[in-house]
């Protein structure tokens, strides 16, 4: 077998560097999602349906009755687009399907934006009411996880 030209050898090494640098970076890692509330907010732990329902505007109250209001993060974040592949199944295309039909029939309004898992956790742990996700390194005392995803 004939080893590769040098020019060859050094343009296959250039072309697999950025590869292994992201692998060592720890790109390739998915997030660490978690569904927070407020620390204030009575609730431990809610299952991934009833999740679900709050976020897909499907009822605005916490098990226990409590309002419960969704916050999301920007169209396009990758969070974003892995909180609802994680935790509803859902593509961003069925994503914007689903609240197309919502919004024109009357039945429902997306969950307001925010720019980022910080600005998430900070609207959240001022108000018990709230829910929003973000990625487990943003956590801090004033906010609670009840749940963590897969």
């Amino acid at each position: 077998m004939h080893a590769l030209p040098l020019t060859l050898r050094r343009l296959l090494a250039l072309s697999l560097l950025p590869l292994l640098l992201l692998s060592a970076a720890g790109a390739a890692r998915p997030a660490e999602l978690v569904v927070i509330v407020s620390a204030r907010n009575p609730l431990s732990v809610l299952r991934p349906e009833q999740v679900v329902d709050i976020f897909l505007a499907q009822t605005g109250r916490f098990p226990g009755g409590d309002e419960a209001v969704a916050l999301d993060l920007p169209l396009g974040s990758p969070l974003r687009e892995e909180f609802y592949s994680r935790v509803a199944a859902r593509s961003p295309a069925l994503m914007k399907a689903y609240w197309t039909k919502m919004v024109f029939t009357g039945r429902g309004q997306p969950p307001r934006e925010l720019a980022s898992s910080a600005a998430v956790r900070r609207m959240v742990a001022d108000n018990p009411s709230m829910i929003g996700y973000i990625d487990r390194s943003a956590l801090d005392a004033s906010v609670k996880a009840v749940l963590v995803t897969p």
